[in-house]
């Protein structure tokens, strides 16, 4: 499926949609966000965080590489956001010195991780895969696989 996305209202509804239709299981649920820099995968975390009430501002956790959110909600689905981005990272390894295979554990985790890539070798199949592509007027192609 693809959409194309104009404006950040429009951004914001196709998080509500994802959100709206994401089933936690047995461990967290994890969706993978892939694009170029700029491309998007931050907004569209900032958007799914808007919708699952979180009330911080969320920005990239590029040099911090992780940021846990928690959902103070008791209607929502999940109890925490947690937002990867492996863009410095070398491999799949290192992401075990964030607790990632415990937090992959708990489905009260929702996890966003942008970059996926760079950590293939360890990742499991993630619950969606999002890829963001550019296009030439600056409208985000939103593709999931």
């Amino acid at each position: 499926m693809e959409k194309v996305i104009r404006t950040l209202a429009e951004l914001d509804e196709e998080a509500t949609r994802l959100v709206g239709e994401l089933v936690p299981g047995e461990g967290a649920t994890l969706i993978t966000l892939t694009g170029e820099l700029g491309a998007g995968k931050t907004a569209f975390t900032k958007s799914v965080a808007r919708v699952l009430g979180v009330d911080e501002v969320l920005t990239s956790p590029t040099f911090v590489l992780e940021k846990i959110y928690k959902l103070g909600s008791s209607t929502s689905k999940f109890k925490r956001l947690i937002h990867i981005d492996a863009y410095r990272l070398e491999s799949g390894k290192e992401l075990a010195a964030l607790g990632f295979d415990e937090l992959l554990q708990d489905a009260g985790n929702l996890i966003m991780l942008e970059w996926p890539e760079k950590v293939a070798d360890t990742l499991p199949a993630p619950a969606v895969k999002i890829s963001i592509l550019v296009e030439d007027d600056d409208a985000r192609v939103i593709s999931y696989g």
